[in-house]
């Protein structure tokens, strides 16, 4: 099983970069794949990737100094080697998720619980505006071609 999860609120402009990639996925069809949003919150992401083979996750970056829609990749595969990976360490060098708890916080719990996918693909973009309203920023909305093609490429390499 391969598992797409787009993380965000569509309702905070370019938080919404996950749920409008599982759009365009939706969209395009992907054969193989189950996609599906989330919050962020890391027992909903260890319920959406246990038991998978690849899970790749989409969610927004706040950066400083940021890049707007520059597109970040991290891998880890089992087993998981969490010692020193910025990723499972947490935000550094001023970047961190716009969420409270995050991918980092999943990544410890799903090991600790023996409920980690295979393989784990995270994309990271760099968010321009995090307020209220829908919408991604112009400078989200143009990595999104990128970014689906990057996705749709880390699956179809299995």
């Amino acid at each position: 099983m391969n598992v797409l999860i787009g993380i965000g609120n569509p309702y905070r402009r370019d938080d919404g970069v996950g749920p409008a990639l599982v759009a365009e996925f939706d969209r395009l069809g992907a054969p193989g794949v189950s996609a599906t949003c989330a919050d962020g919150e890391p027992s909903q992401l260890l319920d959406a990737w246990a038991g998978a083979r690849l899970a790749v996750v989409v969610d927004a970056v706040a950066c400083s100094p940021a890049v707007p829609g520059r597109i970040h990749r991290t891998e880890l595969a089992a087993p998981y080697a969490l010692d020193g990976d910025p990723l499972v360490a947490g935000p550094s060098g001023g970047a961190a998720s716009t969420h409270g708890l995050g991918v980092p916080d999943a990544i410890r719990l799903a090991v600790a619980l023996d409920r980690a996918p295979q393989r784990l693909v995270v994309y990271a973009v760099e968010a321009a505006d995090l307020g209220f309203g829908t919408g991604l920023s112009g400078p989200v909305a143009a990595s999104l071609p990128e970014l689906t093609r990057m996705v749709r490429a880390e699956f179809a390499a299995g």
